[in-house]
């Protein structure tokens, strides 16, 4: 027994349920997304009250500037789902480590999506590809909540050389 009185077998099951409720949410976010289900989207980040609008919620999009607050990042997943004619993520590498009220999961999102195609006939700006993500929850009266976003974009060859 430690110092909180549960035995290591029933801390054990409380970390596997933490973890097991915040792969959950994160996968929540993602159906949402996949839904254009901006609702779902909304649900899934710290609401109001659980932090502040205007520094509380964190998302950064590749290619797209940092954006703070729950109505900036919220408006950037509505922008998403509005220019992509649909989107669909599969999830790999997935880990989740929880420390208390806070979680992290890391994966890397391999996304097919499509967007409309430009006059030269290439695909729009929102057509996917392949990002590594980190989401960051915390653990809220209404359950895990998305506290921050960061997808970084992988490089695949010759995306990082400059061409003649």
């Amino acid at each position: 027994m430690a110092g909180d009185g549960r035995s290591t077998d029933d801390r054990a099951t409380a970390a596997a349920l933490d973890r097991e409720a915040v792969l959950a949410a994160n996968q929540a976010l993602y159906e949402a997304l996949e839904n254009g289900d901006l609702e779902g989207v909304e649900a899934a980040w710290l609401g109001p009250g659980e932090a502040d609008d205007k520094t509380g919620a964190v998302c950064v999009h590749p290619g797209w500037p940092v954006l703070r607050g729950r109505a900036q990042v919220t408006r950037s997943y509505m922008l998403i789902m509005m220019n992509t004619e649909y989107i669909q993520f599969f999830l790999t590498d997935v880990e989740c480590e929880v420390q208390g009220d806070v979680a992290l999961v890391t994966c890397t999102e391999n996304i097919l999506s499509g967007g409309e195609a430009e006059e030269e006939g290439e695909l729009g700006p929102l057509v996917g590809g392949k990002v590594v993500s980190t989401n960051l929850f915390r653990r809220t009266p209404a359950g895990w909540k998305l506290w921050s976003h960061h997808g970084s974009p992988v490089l695949t060859s010759g995306d990082d050389e400059d061409e003649d």
